[in-house]
């Protein structure tokens, strides 16, 4: 096989991509076309990871009309000029298939793209492709009766994680420059962390759902997943905004920072930031020795860089919290089942259609507890209980920060490594019993990122979770950012099979 360049593109940034192609040392056709051809050699073949579900046929096209733009006018679309991303197959893009992770919809072509698709394009971004995800977002792993499973580059015989499993595993291959995944529960913090990655839940509401399909409506949000803060951010500034036809994003109209997210992120070092460690978030059982060690690493560097850290915070009863806020075998089916039935050329109406037709993977048991519950939420007598204590939990959290004087709070983002296929095979856990923390944030409605901070002695990645106040991404995104420039945590993976192409072996 003949060597490819492999330093040309390896690893790239959208800063870097476009002083490329203002030097006219790139174009976007040329970096689309490389990745096109990573995802052949990595992902059809090779490792096969099974990021992809779908590859955008138009993509060369759109790559070269952003070229001929540039050569035209001389200027870039916008932000994302000819930059190659990857969209988890939650969002619905008109032309290409989106099946939501579901076999019964792979051959649905929706008419009109999700918001932040046409804000993506607008931008000048090109679609490379659709990525893989569980069924219906309906969990914290990659089972998908769709695509199967998707591997975690970093270890082939373990999870990516769920359910921006696609995306995570795409953009840490370098099989796209950038990601969008979708969050209810963790499902880009998780994957995120689990690949070495920067993964960011914003607020809720900042970004339109328009588009997606749901799984909690008052907890879903897009968000993006990138190798490095700035990429993040720049993304981050495209999708977020008002949307007329999504309610929840008139907070985006009152945030002061939307749309300039990018700017100043090296405006602050860590010895200007005070963050609190959340103990009682960190695992107690022998599997999450790896996991707990790492995080308290990376404490022990903020210490180092002058960051004022402040231990021995407590949430206080930490499961309680987790299972008294959760709502997603209380609410999904009705949010699903609205979702299916405006679409009437869907191949199913409603939730129930789709268990009647046994259209979802076995292990993805969640979709059986959605279907388990009520039509109508209000039905359930804890419905308004677990609401309410939504609402406190934002209050506690909130408060133990303000309490505490801290900018932040951090903890491990999952108490245990990226599992591996037999263990969920085996049932090791369930969705509503995997000890994932980003649920705290995410039934709590506040802003948070997946920080990667180093591996297990097994060289399995592990992310920080950092949670803020409401409306805090700006703060962050700086905080992450600081992070980044001192301890510069992203490690490309490395494949066994040496025989394939591999450019994110660099340095």
């Amino acid at each position: 096989m003949e060597p490819r360049e492999p330093d040309r593109f390896a690893e790239l940034t959208v800063a870097r991509f476009h002083d490329m192609l203002r030097a006219q040392e790139a174009t976007s056709a040329d970096l689309t076309a490389w990745y096109l051809q990573r995802i052949e050699d990595l992902d059809r073949d090779g490792p096969r990871i099974g990021a992809l579900v779908t590859v955008n046929p138009a993509a060369l096209d759109d790559a070269r009309a952003a070229d001929a733009h540039l050569a035209r006018t001389g200027r870039l679309l916008g932000p994302l000029h000819g930059v190659p991303v990857v969209v988890k197959d939650q969002a619905e893009t008109a032309g290409i298939p989106t099946a939501f992770g579901c076999s019964l919809f792979a051959d649905y072509v929706p008419a009109q793209d999700a918001t932040v698709i046409t804000r993506l394009r607008a931008a000048g971004a090109v679609v490379l492709g659709k990525t893989a995800m569980c069924d219906f977002a309906a969990g914290w792993f990659s089972f998908s009766s769709r695509t199967g499973f998707t591997r975690n580059p970093y270890d082939l015989d373990r999870e990516t994680g769920g359910s921006s499993a696609g995306t995570a595993a795409a953009v840490a291959a370098d099989l796209a420059l950038l990601g969008l995944g979708e969050d209810t529960g963790g499902s880009i913090r998780l994957p995120a962390s689990f690949t070495n990655l920067f993964g960011l839940r914003p607020t809720t509401g900042l970004v339109s759902r328009t588009g997606f399909s749901p799984l909690v409506h008052f907890q879903d949000t897009p968000g993006p997943i990138a190798r490095t803060v700035a990429d993040a951010a720049v993304l981050l500034d495209v999708i977020a905004g008002w949307d007329p036809q999504d309610e929840f994003t008139a907070v985006a109209a009152a945030h002061e920072h939307t749309g300039a997210f990018a700017q100043d992120l090296d405006s602050r070092g860590l010895d200007t930031f005070r963050v609190g460690v959340l103990e009682d978030a960190f695992g107690a059982g022998p599997e999450s020795a790896g996991t707990n060690a790492v995080v308290r690493a990376a404490v022990d560097r903020l210490r180092e860089q002058g960051c004022t850290v402040v231990d021995g915070l407590e949430l206080g009863d930490l499961r309680e919290w987790v299972t008294g806020t959760s709502l997603y075998t209380t609410q999904s089916k009705q949010d699903l089942t609205a979702f299916l039935a405006d679409r009437p050329d869907a191949p199913a109406r409603s939730w129930d259609d789709i268990v009647a037709a046994g259209a979802f993977h076995p292990l993805t048991d969640l979709v059986v507890d959605i279907a388990a519950g009520p039509a109508d939420p209000h039905d359930d007598p804890e419905y308004l209980t677990r609401r309410l204590r939504q609402e406190q939990l934002c209050r506690k959290l909130s408060a133990l920060m303000a309490a505490a004087g801290v900018d932040v709070l951090v903890f491990p983002t999952v108490q245990v490594p990226a599992p591996t296929r037999e263990e969920l095979a085996a049932k090791r856990w369930t969705a509503l019993t995997f000890p994932t923390n980003t649920v705290l944030a995410s039934q709590s409605s506040l802003p948070a990122a997946s920080v990667p901070v180093g591996f297990t002695d097994g060289g399995l990645p592990v992310g920080m979770e950092v949670v803020g106040p409401v409306m805090s991404e700006r703060l962050l995104l700086r905080f992450a950012r600081a992070w980044e420039r001192v301890a510069s945590p992203r490690r490309a993976p490395r494949f066994a099979d040496r025989d394939v192409p591999v450019a994110a072996v660099v340095g």
